[in-house]
């Protein structure tokens, strides 16, 4: 049996104290995590078997009826499509935009320092003040510009378009969304090794050949994480919506969010939103895990 030198004794203990260190620092988030998330959530998947309204201290215990209730509701399903439909948009427009700028500024050398710190501010202000800010923009400017177009569509608020309500929306959300993205691309692009992109210049590969086969496989973690936290913030987008349409006109832009909230909030009906929340959360889970599936398959020497 081979022995343990007292130099490896001295770093097994090292390494143990390091390890109770870390420990020690990680526990208070551990214990936050676990009372304002899982805690609250477990409370919540109780009270979505029931019948209680948030107020009252009374409430009966309803089995699976209010999933029945939600599942089989039109407005909830309505709700459900237009979110799927934004996010597919959303995480698609998340992608090529910032992928697109990423590659231009990742080429640029001269002010590049400038052009990242000018698309980066929208992603410090607020969402309520961003949809502020813009929903003044399409009362006022748009229409004025549409009639120096000439422009009947853009003659209006497209916020009061049902045809254009979400495509204002998302200009918005893609405005506000681009620069955290574009930030993690740059920093995909820059683990690419340039040896790596020369040798495949040499053997004959054009620029789609490496962006496909080169450059994509090192992105993969990114697209991952871009897919991943663009998708959940499609199903779950609220601010927007709320601050600038408010699900109208004529619920063209009502999405899961609103309908909880208003359920919750407007109407009292407390365990029928917490059964929409959680529905909606494993529907998150399941895109999330289908796009790891879906990304993993090219990897970096696959």
């Amino acid at each position: 049996m081979k022995r343990i030198s007292k130099t490896e004794i001295k770093e097994m203990r090292s390494q143990s104290k390091k390890n109770r260190i870390m420990f020690a620092f990680t526990l208070p988030t551990v214990i936050l995590y676990t009372i304002f998330f899982l805690v609250t959530m477990l409370i919540g998947v109780y009270y979505s078997f029931t019948d209680w309204n948030g107020i009252s201290k009374d409430y009966t215990f309803v089995g699976l009826k209010n999933y029945v209730k939600v599942l089989t509701d039109e407005r909830f399903r309505e709700a459900l499509w237009f979110n799927i439909g934004y996010t597919i948009a959303l995480v698609v427009l998340l992608i090529v935009i910032p992928l697109t700028i990423a590659l231009a500024l990742n080429r640029i050398r001269r002010l590049s320092t400038l052009f990242r710190s000018i698309y980066f501010i929208p992603a410090v202000i607020s969402m309520v003040t961003v949809g502020l800010i813009w929903n003044e923009l399409f009362y006022r400017a748009v229409p004025v510009i549409g009639e120096m177009l000439n422009i009947e569509a853009l003659s209006t608020s497209p916020l009061g378009n049902p045809k254009l309500a979400a495509i204002a929306i998302m200009v918005v959300n893609i405005w506000q969304g681009c620069a955290i993205p574009t930030v993690l691309f740059i920093a995909g692009l820059q683990s690419v090794p340039k040896d790596l992109l020369e040798a495949a210049t040499i053997d004959g590969a054009g620029n789609w050949a490496r962006f496909w086969n080169v450059i994509i496989p090192y992105l993969i973690p990114v697209l991952n994480m871009v897919i991943i936290t663009q998708a959940k913030a499609g199903l779950t987008v609220f601010d927007y919506i709320k601050v600038m349409t408010n699900g109208g006109p004529a619920q063209s832009t009502e999405a899961v969010g609103l309908l909880i909230y208003r359920h919750a909030i407007n109407e009292g009906k407390f365990s029928t939103s917490v059964a929409e929340s959680m529905i909606l959360f494993v529907i998150v889970g399941v895109v999330s895990a289908f796009s790891l599936r879906l990304t993993s398959n090219k990897q970096v020497g696959e």
